[in-house]
């Protein structure tokens, strides 16, 4: 089978394909023949990040058919369409195991499915899980046209909740109006307080879903309602410090929180997999919350897709897919 390499070369961004074995599928493992993967901002962090002249086997979500299935892996079985996290999705095969995986609703194509797994999992759990979101509430998004952000708006309106989102781009913010977004603060600066005070007639967000990172955090917190709540989910402008009010955090009793997978254990997973499919999954295949998608790109264009992310200039996500799913896509 092949896997596709992504390395960083004298500055310059290189994707090679590389033939290696056939994986196994081991206990509570499934082995899936990859048909789209979708990409995501952190594991461009990841390759940034990484010694120079380093290849690096990216993709971290996939949806595909499952070809093999290792002991005790519940009702899956070979054949059944399936979506979820997994390491390196950007090859003919990859390995899932059985408690991040999802089956696919009939009503979604490949290239859906693989937008679905990363995003649908981080927004129920900032907003569902620990963000508490109820109808009538306020929510604040910074860098709202991400794949998460665009994700959080949606959900967001399902629970019937009102929705403020930051980005740079005025014009971004103009097409997600048909997403349901009620306020777009066109602005890259943590300069966004008073319009969310005149929004909320001067209470302030309930939740705040910061995707930016600490250059936003400080007027994140100025921007809280009383018993507001404060999702930390990125660090996309690289700050990872920022001075925190704790007069403002004891006196308001405002919560923040991190979300992120990686300290959980199969059990904590597994129960946010659950809630995404019980939440959020009948929403998205009846269409009330379609993944909103950028691009669509071949394996051989993988660069090209990063290329794009790197960017900033999509709304929404980017999938890679194999040329078959690619030209099923297109026929639908």
């Amino acid at each position: 089978m092949q896997r596709y390499l992504t390395q960083i070369s004298d500055g310059h961004l290189h994707v090679t394909a590389q033939d290696t074995p056939l994986p196994f599928a081991g206990p509570q493992q499934l082995l899936v023949r990859v048909q789209a993967a979708g990409l995501n901002r952190g594991e461009i962090l990841t390759l940034r990040q990484s010694p120079a002249d380093t290849p690096v086997s990216l993709g971290i979500e996939a949806a595909g058919e499952i070809v093999a299935v290792g002991t005790g892996s519940g009702a899956f079985q070979a054949g059944q369409r399936v979506m979820g996290r997994c390491k390196n999705a950007f090859a003919d095969y990859a390995l899932m195991d059985a408690h991040d995986a999802m089956l696919v609703p009939e009503t979604l194509s490949w290239v859906q499915a693989a937008a679905i797994p990363i995003v649908s999992m981080v927004v129920y759990d900032m907003l569902i899980a620990q963000g508490r979101l109820a109808a009538h509430e306020w929510l604040l998004i910074t860098g709202i046209s991400s794949g998460v952000g665009v994700a959080a708006l949606q959900l967001a309106k399902t629970l019937g909740a009102r929705v403020i989102g930051t980005s740079g781009s005025a014009a971004k913010l103009a097409a997600l109006a048909s997403q349901g977004l009620d306020l777009g603060i066109p602005t890259r600066a943590p300069d966004f307080h008073d319009a969310v005070m005149q929004a909320t007639d001067g209470r302030g967000a309930n939740l705040i879903v910061n995707i930016v990172g600490g250059s936003m955090l400080a007027e994140c917190v100025r921007s809280l309602a009383f018993q507001g709540r404060l999702a930390m989910v990125g660090h996309v402008d690289g700050v990872r410090s920022s001075p925190l009010d704790l007069g403002a955090l004891h006196g308001r009793r405002l919560q923040l929180f991190g979300v992120s997978s990686k300290g959980l254990d199969a059990a904590q997973r597994r129960q946010i997999v659950q809630g995404v499919v019980n939440d959020m999954l009948p929403a998205i295949a009846g269409g009330r919350m379609p993944p909103l998608i950028d691009r669509v790109f071949s394996f051989d264009d993988l660069a090209q897709a990063i290329t794009l992310m790197e960017s900033n200039t999509q709304i929404g996500k980017i999938v890679v897919v194999h040329q078959q799913a690619g030209q099923a896509a297109s026929a639908a």
